[in-house]
């Protein structure tokens, strides 16, 4: 009984740090997003203003 409750502690704490690691790698996909986003309306303004020069 009590090498079960071992496995069910070991097992409850690898779904903690697996749940934690998703949730920061969702966030940290959104920042790659939003700068991908901000890259490209840089760029672009770039392109225009090079177009009028």
């Amino acid at each position: 009984m009590n090498i079960l409750l071992i496995i069910v502690a070991i097992i409850a704490i690898i779904l903690l740090f697996t749940g934690g690691f998703v949730q920061s790698l969702n966030f940290l996909l959104w920042v790659g997003i939003v700068l991908l986003v901000i890259a490209a309306i840089v760029w672009l303004v770039r392109m225009m203003g090079s177009r009028r020069a």
